[in-house]
């Protein structure tokens, strides 16, 4: 008797315990919103990167922290092309220039600029990346010399190439696993459907 006792005071225990979860675990799906054919489903939720996979093409899914798996760090690389970097610390998520040539409207000083990026997040969001530009003016036997950040319409400009770039870079990986996955030979179970 106290055996059967002690597993129903389990029970209760546990479905008091989950009766709380139940309305946030399940989400109302609208039929207008869900496509009703198994293959229009799929095809939707690659195309909206949700899902796994199993089998041939599952080593390709997963999240990774390395450089060339993040959208954002591949596109700051593209857009920043012209310039060497003094430092790129992926894991500090950094990248500085080096100094490089502002054009001096003045023939007796020297001007030269270097763009800083803080990535914030791995998202590509507008607030996900930081554009900082100092300014560095030298006269022209390069002493004296002044540095300060500025702004600049330069700022807006890369911030929006960059994201510009990491989007395209995005929509082309998920157009690229979705071709991998609707190019896979159906199974016999989906045949007979």
């Amino acid at each position: 008797m106290p055996f059967i006792k002690k597993y129903f005071i389990y029970l209760i225990l546990l479905l008091l315990t989950f009766s709380g979860c139940s309305k946030k675990i399940f989400k109302r799906a609208d039929v207008k919103d869900t496509p009703i054919n198994v293959n229009d489903r799929v095809k939707k939720n690659i195309e909206e990167g949700r899902g796994i996979r199993f089998g041939k093409g599952s080593s390709k899914g997963g999240t990774f922290d390395f450089a060339s798996s993040n959208e954002l760090w591949r596109a700051s690389m593209d857009v920043l092309d012209f310039v060497p970097f003094s430092n790129a610390s992926y894991s500090g998520g950094v990248l500085i220039t080096e100094w490089f040539d502002g054009n001096s409207n003045d023939k007796n000083e020297t001007r030269d600029l270097k763009i800083t990026i803080r990535f914030l997040t791995n998202e590509i969001r507008a607030d996900a990346i930081d554009v900082n530009i100092h300014e560095r003016k030298c006269k022209s036997n390069r002493t004296g010399c002044s540095v300060n950040k500025i702004s600049s319409e330069l700022e807006p400009k890369i911030k929006l190439a960059i994201l510009k770039r990491a989007a395209s870079l995005e929509k082309n990986q998920f157009s690229k696993n979705s071709k991998d996955y609707l190019g896979k030979k159906r199974t016999t179970i989906e045949k007979k459907k």
